[in-house]
């Protein structure tokens, strides 16, 4: 597993539920690699699905903790709803995520490693003519993906800092959905090209957003800056965590739009880190702005962001207190 690549590794089973227009079907287990499909569905047309993308944790004492899996069910349902798709019922959804890993426990890795956990919803009227109309029907499904690292907690990235495009539809930017990544990914591809940069920090107008597929925060000694939350983005759980690590640990919580200028300007003295599930908090080392590549905080080691990511971590493991009351353990 320590060699596979990030998410290509996965449970021998998935639990599965149907809603067939009225109700929800009793949760089933299925295999994992196969997932009967109408070709007609109008998930493969319309990109009628959602999904999300949580983790869950071995502690010290073989406990399986899994993080703020309320919260990442809750935004599910809220992508749901914005897609008009069925919206899953909070309870079923719990449960096929713990009986999943209950059956499965034993592969969940040790820290860094983790169970990475993608519930997934996906319309299934077999119609190509509701091009213009939610599905009544629909699949929901949860896939677990036993994985490594994601990111080096001593790893930096070069990131390209885009003051023309939009990583997706304005209106839409806070539905976990497939179709906000695939509207990226063809700037991301350009600016790797181009630039040799991993992501890109889009700030259209000269507003500083996210990336393709993490939250961006700004780090100094003393204070925590991001954007406010808005419907241009997502609203990342793991964001909205290392605010609340932050603010536990003494720094200023800021939350207010940042001009591009301003970051170019902060990275002088100060450390910028992507956040996400997958990421947990990576710190960037270069930003090409206008063609011009900055070093961020001059080269000097993100100490912030490592200290934060940390105590997160730490939570997560059950080795810090859980005051926030994230831990559902197994």
């Amino acid at each position: 597993m320590a060699s596979a690549e990030f998410g290509t590794v996965f449970f021998d089973e998935i639990t599965l539920a149907n809603f067939d227009g009225e109700k929800w079907s009793d949760t089933r287990f299925g295999p994992s690699d196969h997932l009967p499909l109408h070709p007609a569905s109008h998930v493969l047309h319309y990109a009628s699905t959602c999904f999300e993308g949580m983790k869950a944790f071995r502690a010290a004492d073989g406990a399986v903790c899994v993080f703020r899996i309320d919260d990442h069910i809750k935004r599910m349902q809220n992508s749901a709803a914005s897609l008009y798709l069925p919206v899953p019922d909070a309870v079923q959804l719990k449960t096929m995520i713990l009986d999943l890993l209950k059956k499965y426990k034993a592969q969940v890795p040790a820290f860094p490693g983790s169970a990475y956990i993608r519930p997934t919803l996906i319309g299934t009227d077999a119609s190509i003519g509701r091009a213009a109309a939610p599905t009544s029907t629909a699949l929901l499904y949860v896939l677990i993906s036993p994985v490594g690292d994601y990111f080096s907690a001593d790893a930096t990235m070069r990131v390209l800092l885009d003051t023309e495009n939009q990583r997706c539809a304005p209106h839409f930017g806070n539905v976990k959905s497939g179709g906000n990544y695939a509207s990226a990914l063809g700037l991301i591809q350009k600016a790797k090209e181009k630039y040799n940069t991993a992501q890109v920090i889009f700030a259209p107008n000269g507003d500083v957003q996210e990336t393709g597929a993490a939250n961006c925060i700004l780090i100094s000694d003393t204070e925590l800056l991001t954007k406010p939350l808005n419907s241009e983005f997502l609203p990342g759980i793991t964001r909205d965590s290392l605010l609340k690590v932050a603010a536990k640990l003494g720094y200023q919580v800021t939350e207010r739009n940042i001009s591009a200028t301003e970051l170019i300007e902060w990275i002088k003295t100060g450390e910028v880190a992507l956040s996400g599930t997958a990421a947990v908090l990576a710190p960037v080392g270069e930003i090409v702005y206008q063609g011009q590549t900055h070093t961020v905080n001059q080269g000097k080691e993100a100490v912030n962001s490592k200290r934060l990511r940390k105590y997160l971590n730490d939570i997560q493991q059950g080795i810090e207190a859980d005051t926030f009351n994230w831990i559902t353990k197994i």
